[in-house]
């Protein structure tokens, strides 16, 4: 099954990939017994310059026309190897379509600061990115060549990558490096109920977990304001953190969803260092357990500039409402 990727909260960088189907185990740490995904002439077509954590130079002999993934190594590195269940890879790519060679708009900057921790995990990744990263090691260059089969299901975020329902796309990655499992993430938020805070939108939780929003008939705040409406007592998230979390996101001025990963059916991980600026400050702090809504201005999330794809201008509040789930 194609898994959806939520592309809103990240500032242009889609670290937070959901999937829903079996590739084989995937792990970190030295394994010889793990079986990489085998190459093809499409991916062995991919041809890939320039050096290791440095945006490379790639020419793609499109259109590509694959029936799985395929996956080669273009450099070859001695770190840790993905190769235990749930194992996170610390990652820069780039990312194109496999219909016209075209870089697309999600692909990571090459600094520090722009490494997508991917948690090498089915339920999480789409099942031909995840056969792309199992088996690497630290200081390799993989590319991957997936088809529509193995990649994204969502429609609109296809649409908002630029690829059609029956484009392959191809991945180009640098693993910088390697992290054990994390602990299992929480289904839900599982704090102690807080008591509302006066002037906020109201929140009801559904059977699942799923929040309800109610805006209120005032104004919002002019500032960022950030409740706690369940307390949670585990680890602290701390500044740039990779985090487990489930979210809905909702413009107060049109009252309208934009973006939520309880639609996706799946949580949403991402670092806190690569959202707007209201919304990393609402996290960092926080307990895993926890629920928080945030209320961000304008300067508190997309600017002047708001997100057109998204439906939000650059006078919409934002409010959001996030269940804290655990630590990637």
């Amino acid at each position: 099954m194609r898994k959806a990727i939520p592309l809103v909260l990240t500032l242009g960088v889609a670290v937070t990939l959901a999937a829903c189907s079996p590739a084989g185990s995937t792990t970190a740490g030295k394994s010889d017994d793990c079986t990489a995904t085998a190459s093809g002439a499409a991916s062995k077509a991919v041809e890939v310059s320039g050096d290791f954590a440095s945006k490379p130079t790639v020419k793609i002999d499109f259109p590509t026309d694959v029936t799985e993934t395929e996956r080669s190594v273009s450099i070859k590195g001695d770190g840790d190897q993905v190769a235990v269940e749930r194992a996170k890879a610390n990652v820069y790519f780039t990312l194109y379509s496999g219909a016209t060679g075209e870089e697309l708009s999600t692909s990571t900057t090459y600094e520090e600061a722009g490494i997508a921790p991917f948690p090498v995990d089915v339920e999480l990744l789409p099942v031909g990115l995840v056969k792309t990263l199992q088996c690497s090691t630290a200081g390799s260059r993989v590319v991957g060549v997936v088809p529509p089969e193995e990649s994204f299901a969502d429609a609109t975020a296809r649409e908002q990558l630029g690829v059609a329902a029956d484009d392959d796309i191809v991945f180009v990655i640098d693993v910088v490096s390697v992290d054990a499992p994390a602990d299992p993430a929480l289904p839900r938020a599982d704090g102690e109920d807080q008591p509302a805070v006066d002037g906020l939108p109201t929140v009801e939780l559904g059977d699942d977990g799923r929040p309800t929003i109610t805006i209120p008939s005032t104004d919002p705040p002019a500032e960022l304001e950030v409740a706690v409406l369940k307390q949670g007592d585990g680890e602290t998230v701390e500044e740039n953190s990779d985090v487990v979390v489930h979210y809905v996101g909702m413009n107060w001025t049109t009252g309208e969803i934009f973006d939520e990963s309880w639609a996706r059916g799946t949580p949403s991980t991402f670092n806190t260092g690569q959202v707007v600026p209201g919304f990393k400050t609402a996290l960092e702090g926080q307990k895993v357990g926890s629920q928080i809504i945030a209320v961000l201005p304008p300067s508190e999330g997309y600017g002047e500039a708001g997100q057109e794809e998204a439906g939000i201008s650059g006078t919409d509040t934002l409010v959001f409402v996030v269940d804290i789930l655990g630590l990637g």
